[in-house]
C-alpha cells in the first residue's frame, strides 16, 4: 500500500524552504501500516500528515510513524501523535534527538510507544 496525501498549496513551509504539497509516504510492512514523516512540521505544514494519520488511525488497529526524516517538530506534531495515539495502537520508529527531546520533556515518550527501528514497532 503506497499513498501519497497532500493538500497544503505550500505557501507555508515554516522554515522548510520546499515548493508545491508536503507529501505523505505510505506503505505496509508486516501487515502494518507505516507513514513516514519528513520535514519540518508547525501548524502551516501539518495538515497532509495529520490527514493521512487519522485516516490510517480509523482503519487500522496498529500504525507506525517512521520519524526519522523529521527536521523540526514542535507541540502541533506532538499533540497529532497523542491524538492518533488515543484512537489507535500508535508506534513512532526512529525519532531523530530533536524529537526524542520533545518526547521526553514532555513525558510524552512515557506514553507513547517510542522504538528505535520498523522490526521493533511491527514485532
Amino acid at each position: 500500500m503506497r499513498h501519497s496525501a497532500g493538500s497544503d498549496d505550500g505557501s507555508a513551509r515554516g522554515g522548510q524552504g520546499r515548493s508545491g504539497p508536503l507529501e505523505v509516504v505510505q506503505y505496509e510492512f508486516r501487515g502494518v501500516p507505516v507513514l513516514v514523516a519528513h520535514g519540518d512540521y508547525d501548524p502551516a505544514s501539518i495538515t497532509p500528515l495529520a490527514d493521512a494519520l487519522l485516516s490510517a488511525a480509523e482503519k487500522y488497529p496498529t500504525v507506525v510513524v517512521d520519524a526519522a526524516g523529521v527536521g523540526f517538530a514542535d507541540s502541533t506534531f506532538l499533540n497529532l501523535l497523542i491524538s492518533v495515539h488515543r484512537t489507535t495502537d500508535l508506534r513512532v520508529v526512529a525519532p531523530p534527538a530533536q524529537l526524542r527531546r520533545l518526547l521526553e520533556l514532555t513525558g510524552s515518550d512515557k506514553v507513547l510507544k517510542v522504538r528505535a527501528d520498523l522490526a521493533d514497532a511491527t514485532s
